[in-house]
């Protein structure tokens, strides 16, 4: 049994998505402290001009703030956010010739159109989806939900304990600097790297180059189904046609 886990994320990159793929069950850490300009609430959209920005704006409340508890700014309070209108319109202007767009398009005016209150929620609405489109089907569950203790390893032990796991695996980042292998180990629970080797494949405005790392929106409009093929396996990425990319 292999487990997961990484905090919410906002339309998020397809690494996210082979973190999750590679798993048994993956955890979505929505109790732990919000973290400012990270992908909680943005992500990354390739235009003519190179990377942008889709932002979901936040009410601003405490600095200890976790995941779970913040709140979305919308178009009601003083008409001040219409950040659903700008992020529809930003995806049709720069992804309305791209060859799949039009098969999610309203998938994701139904989400945007939708109510939302709290950041997790939506967050975890648009994984789902997003999860269904590249094929990725594993049960998640939510930390907030599941009554956990401690910090850092010993929150991750918990977890993995709750749901039986014999492995964790964990992303090549922050983690590596805190993680308490061998008290996983102790627990009979090996760490497992996740190791990713971003694909290349035609993207739009090819006159700007590759833009890795972007929201897996951008491999979907472009490849659409073959996306799928882009995650959650061993062997080597496969490169995509890059003249499939068309104009800009």
């Amino acid at each position: 049994m292999i487990v997961a886990a990484h905090q919410p994320a906002y339309l998020p990159w397809l690494g996210y998505f082979d973190k999750i793929a590679r798993a048994d069950a993956f955890v979505l850490l929505d109790d732990v402290q919000y973290e400012a300009q990270n992908f909680q609430n943005r992500n990354r959209i390739k235009l003519a001009t190179g990377a942008w920005w889709l932002t979901v704006p936040l009410r601003r409340r405490g600095r200890d703030e976790r995941i779970c508890d913040k709140l979305i700014a919308d178009e009601g309070e003083g008409g001040r956010h219409h950040w659903r209108r700008r992020s529809l319109a930003t995806l049709d202007l720069n992804y309305r010739r791209a060859p799949y767009y039009g098969r999610y398009r309203d998938a994701l005016v139904e989400a945007y159109h939708l109510r939302w209150a709290r950041l997790v929620d939506l967050d975890l609405y648009l994984l789902r989806r997003m999860m269904e489109w590249l094929d990725v089907r594993r049960p998640i569950f939510v930390a907030s939900t599941m009554g956990l203790s401690g910090q850092k390893t010993d929150r991750i032990l918990s977890f993995c304990q709750k749901l039986g796991a014999t492995r964790y695996l964990s992303g090549s980042g922050g983690s590596r600097g805190y993680l308490d292998v061998a008290k996983l180990r102790e627990a009979g629970i090996e760490v497992e790297w996740q190791r990713f080797e971003h694909p290349r494949y035609p993207q739009r405005h090819p006159h700007v180059g590759f833009i890795p790392h972007l929201s897996a929106l951008d491999a979907l409009f472009n490849c659409g189904p073959a996306a799928a093929g882009m995650i959650g396996t061993s062997s080597p990425k496969p490169t995509f046609a890059v003249a499939a990319a068309g104009g800009a």
